[in-house]
């Protein structure tokens, strides 16, 4: 007769690697520590810092401007019509204040400043748009081969148990030196598999505290059961209008095209003329005289208020060569731009195909795995009665955790794709962080 014992350490470890540790950290969390720790994040941040006040170096251009001067000569003079050497002291003081009335050039200068700003800010949500990304890839990454571990360690446990029977079996003599040796060589290719998944876990940890900037990171498993949202709106078209038209990178590269047009306006100014407003006030003192009147202390004040006009009238061809300059440059542009919006939907589409064809996957493979327990448990009972060997039971444990590990995986693979197909329209932010967030298990209160 065969023996066999319920595997015990085997469901003892199916269920710890979905019980959620005490200190687990949610992605929210971790994506909330990767902002103050990731250098490509601060990096645009500070981008965008800079555009702004770049933006307020070029409205100094339509503002008034005023400076000081101040001075003091001293001149010696003598020769044959001076009976001594007379040395003479002149202090200037001055105030003059200038406000442009007509400087096109300086205007659409502000303009292209201001929309710089767009772009640092279009850059700094596709920079946080990808962080998300990169977080959750990580998260994802460490779950897949926490869970990798969990069955290899409970498929190593089930071998175990079988090696056991099969010994047991031959002792008695109601099987062959062969199940033994097939079970011992199952549980020993587990048991290289077990190393191999340790490693890999100790690898995706690594790279996520790496990401973070934290340590000892224990992430939220999914609860179970698992419930996956579909795709909505199921069509693709509407993710592809979203990417072409919404999408950061997009919106950045149409803001380049409008400073590109505003860059040959610019260039087309050459030829308009400036004018300036000018306001001055200035004073003279000369304490001990003047060439006229040596000893004679005097002072003069002098205040003007004038209009300058500077009209160009030729420069060489250059303001012509800078305008055909700049046309080639707005061409390029829009062919940048054409290009960035056929990839970016082509992009969406992929990321749109790649998650309905990872739901109906996380469906088929949760039937294979009711298929691969029931199978499992139909070889176990026909290696009770005798009518199955080892190598059945063993190669029906180890379908069943090879599926398990798939539909862990392509469970992930779903998650992670829905959030790439809404950074590939431009709508990836907190909110479908906290939807995958009420997905996990909630930790544990101690």
């Amino acid at each position: 007769m065969r023996f066999f014992r319920p595997l015990w350490p085997l469901t003892l470890a199916v269920a710890a690697a979905f019980s959620a540790p005490a200190q687990a950290q949610s992605l929210r969390a971790l994506v909330e520590s990767a902002r103050q720790y990731d250098a490509p994040w601060q990096a645009a941040q500070a981008q965008l810092e800079a555009a702004q006040h770049r933006a307020e170096q070029a409205r100094a251009g339509l503002l008034p401007s005023a400076g000081l001067s101040a001075g003091v000569s001293r001149t010696e003079n003598g020769g044959s019509q001076w009976p001594r050497n007379v040395g003479l002291t002149n202090q200037t003081l001055g105030l003059n204040a200038s406000q442009p009335l007509y400087r096109p050039a300086n205007r659409i200068s502000l303009e292209q400043a201001q929309r710089g700003v767009d772009a640092a800010q279009a850059q700094l949500d596709a920079v946080t748009q990808e962080l998300l990304v990169r977080v959750s890839q990580g998260y994802f990454d460490v779950l897949a081969a926490q869970d990798t571990l969990t069955f290899v360690q409970a498929q190593k446990a089930a071998v175990s148990e079988q090696l056991a029977a099969a010994k047991r079996n031959f002792e008695v003599g109601t099987s062959t030196i062969t199940d033994t040796r097939e079970a011992q060589a199952r549980y020993d290719l587990v048991l290289a598999q077990e190393i191999a998944a340790e490693n890999d876990l100790r690898v995706k940890n690594l790279a996520l505290e790496q990401l973070v900037g934290q340590s000892k990171l224990q992430p939220l498993p999914l609860a179970q059961p698992v419930l996956l949202p579909e795709v909505q709106p199921d069509n693709p078209q509407h993710w592809v209008a979203q990417a072409e038209s919404t999408q950061p990178l997009v919106r950045q590269a149409a803001i380049a095209l409008e400073v590109a047009q505003l860059e040959t306006r610019k260039a087309e100014t050459g030829h308009l003329p400036t004018i300036d407003a000018q306001v001055g006030y200035n004073t003279q003192r000369a304490p001990n005289g003047t060439l006229t009147a040596p000893g004679v202390s005097s002072r003069t004040h002098s205040t003007s208020i004038s209009v300058a006009l500077n009209l160009p009238l030729f420069a060489g061809f250059a303001v012509q060569n800078r305008v055909k300059e700049t046309l080639a440059l707005e061409t390029k542009a829009r062919a940048d731009l054409d290009n960035l919006r056929r990839t970016l939907a082509q992009n969406a589409r992929a990321a749109f195909y790649g998650v309905q064809s990872g739901l109906g996957q996380v469906k088929a493979l949760e039937a294979a795995e009711a298929s691969s327990q029931s199978a499992l448990e139909a070889n176990q009972l026909g290696y009770q009665v005798g009518v199955r060997i080892n190598i059945d039971v063993l190669n029906a444990q180890s379908q069943l955790y090879q599926t398990k590990r798939d539909l862990a995986l392509a469970r992930y693979n779903v998650l992670l794709g829905s959030l790439k197909l809404r950074q590939a329209s431009g709508h990836l932010g907190d909110a479908e962080i906290q939807a995958i967030d009420a997905l996990l298990a909630q930790p544990s209160r101690e």
